[in-house]
């Protein structure tokens, strides 16, 4: 008998399994919150077993941080499509302000599983560095709208804070009480945004 080693090869990720244990975790997030899922129920809304689930993501931990950097990633080039820090500030940051605007409408299951990911245990620390990285074009426009003395001159957080956390409680506002968003509601909002902000 010939001594021969046999390798079996390993299995290719299938990326459209993939996408539905994704779509399904977002979903179950929306419904239930990110703490009030499990690994199961994610298997079961993504038509798979469980033990397949397992084969692809060893933990929920391993699996909401693979998610989230997903979702920020495409997150990230939507807000900053179309902006040229060339611009003057007040372009700029209303570029990226609508952009972002526009993501939390059209991509309201994701924004919802990012906002809870930022206040849960799950997202490790490596993947907090990648969310400060990718937003680096932000902080900076805040921090030359300070130099420029264009912003109030306190702290870029609490700036960032006060730009965003309107915007984000209107859409979730409207989506979940149907309520229709406008053009002109988006630019009112903003407006008052600038009127708060802006020194």
């Amino acid at each position: 008998m010939n001594n021969y080693s046999f390798i079996c090869p390993v299995k290719p990720r299938d990326e459209l399994k993939v996408e539905h244990i994704f779509q399904a975790t977002l979903l179950l997030v929306k419904q239930n919150g990110l703490a009030g899922i499990t690994m199961s129920e994610i298997a079961k809304a993504a038509n798979i077993a469980t033990g397949t689930l397992y084969i692809y993501f060893e933990s929920k931990e391993k699996l909401i941080n693979e998610l989230f950097t997903r979702s920020r990633k495409s997150s990230a080039e939507i807000y900053f499509k179309g902006y040229n820090a060339s611009h003057p500030f007040k372009e700029g940051l209303q570029t990226i302000w609508f952009n972002l605007f526009n993501f939390r409408i059209e991509h309201f299951e994701d924004a919802v599983f990012m906002d809870q990911c930022y206040h849960s245990p799950y997202i490790t620390e490596s993947t907090k560095e990648l969310t400060k990285k990718l937003m680096q074009p932000l902080y900076k426009l805040v921090e030359r709208g300070k130099e420029e003395k264009l912003l109030k001159n306190i702290d870029a957080f609490m700036l960032l804070v006060y730009m965003f956390s309107g915007l984000n409680e209107f859409v979730k506002h409207s989506v979940y009480s149907e309520r229709k968003i406008t053009k002109a509601s988006k630019e009112e909002l903003f407006n008052l945004m600038w009127d708060g902000i802006k020194a």
